[in-house]
């Protein structure tokens, strides 16, 4: 099945890296890996706001926390949220036993997180400032028989395709439940982010209605510029009140916002039969099923594991084809 690390658990034993503790992130690689040299790393929103949060903005601070979580677990696995990333980088060496279709030379993503990922930072990420979550870095990366790359596009600049196949298996996803219902309405939380646009885009190529919740008079007017929804509407994503006065019932209600509380808003949106898909690290699965139970709500919960078979393409594809996502990220970026 291909290796999937277990030589670089360090603690505890018999686990696997994602749930390891610390990692050995040594650069000498093993017959089926693959070793990365680091250019930028890719905080997912849930970490970043942990730590801008506990630090009140202080990027110096945000930073030194950065490095102390890699140094201490050698994995960039934010203890609190239990969240990473994920990274881009130039391959500089591949065990002869690699099954990853990749050279020496080529600039690649790795479309697995960073929480699983061995990791070593070598310039104390001077070059970053703490203020958002692209980091420029350098240092070096592990990749296991049984992980997932891509070499990056030509077309597209690295830090967008960075931001793009970090959330790249929320529209892969969305679209395969879509398609399972006839003439579905799509709600999604957090319409106006990275995998929320994305999600929307999917929805309304696969042939739903698409309607969005966001949290402020700026990400309404910028989703509806962006033309991705057909209603949008300004409300507090952990309200659930609010959330189903706001939405009414939907067919498919997508969470993607970074904070915790939104589970029993998203439940409530949903009709009986639909399907919740949360693809946000802020999710709590008691809350999730217990709320559903709670509420008597017979709806399908689906937790987004971030891979589904050519999510990368899939959302490279709406990327380029959909100038209102490609607008939202490029602003998204240039705010960064």
């Amino acid at each position: 099945m291909g290796s999937v690390g277990l030589d670089r658990v360090l603690e505890p034993a018999g686990v696997l890296p994602q749930a390891a503790w610390r990692l050995d992130a040594s650069p000498e690689i093993g017959p089926d890996e693959v070793r990365i040299r680091v250019q930028r790393l890719n905080l997912d929103a849930a970490s970043y706001r942990q730590l801008a949060q506990k630090h009140g903005g202080d990027g110096a601070k945000i930073r030194s926390e950065v490095c102390e979580i890699v140094a201490t677990r050698g994995k960039m696995h934010n203890p609190v949220t239990g969240s990473g990333g994920m990274l881009i980088g130039v391959v500089e060496q591949v065990g002869p036993e690699s099954p990853l279709p990749v050279k020496p030379g080529d600039r690649v993503a790795t479309l697995v997180s960073l929480t699983l990922t061995p990791l070593r930072i070598t310039d104390g990420l001077a070059g970053w400032d703490g203020l958002g979550e692209q980091v420029p870095a350098d240092g070096t990366a592990i990749l296991f028989g049984r992980s997932i790359v891509g070499v990056l596009p030509d077309d597209l600049a690295p830090e967008l395709a960075l931001a793009v196949y970090d959330v790249c298996g929320a529209p892969a996803l969305v679209d395969r439940v879509v398609r399972g219902y006839p003439a579905p309405t799509v709600l999604v939380l957090g319409g106006a982010g990275k995998s929320g646009s994305l999600a929307l885009a999917a929805a309304k190529r696969a042939g739903a209605r698409t309607k969005a919740i966001v949290v402020s008079a700026k990400e309404r007017d910028a989703l509806r510029q962006a033309g991705l929804a057909d209603e949008i509407a300004i409300a507090d994503a952990r309200d659930p009140v609010a959330v189903r006065e706001a939405a009414g019932e939907n067919t498919v209600t997508v969470v993607c916002v970074d904070v915790p509380g939104c589970e029993h808003g998203a439940i409530l949106a949903t009709a009986p039969g639909g399907t919740v898909i949360f693809f946000s690290m802020a999710t709590s699965f008691s809350a999730a099923a217990l709320g559903a139970e709670g509420l008597a709500a017979d709806v399908t919960m689906l937790v987004g594991n971030g891979y589904v078979p050519g999510h990368a393409e899939f959302a490279v594809g709406l990327l380029r084809s959909t100038p209102g996502v490609r607008a939202l990220f490029e602003a998204r970026l240039a705010a960064d």
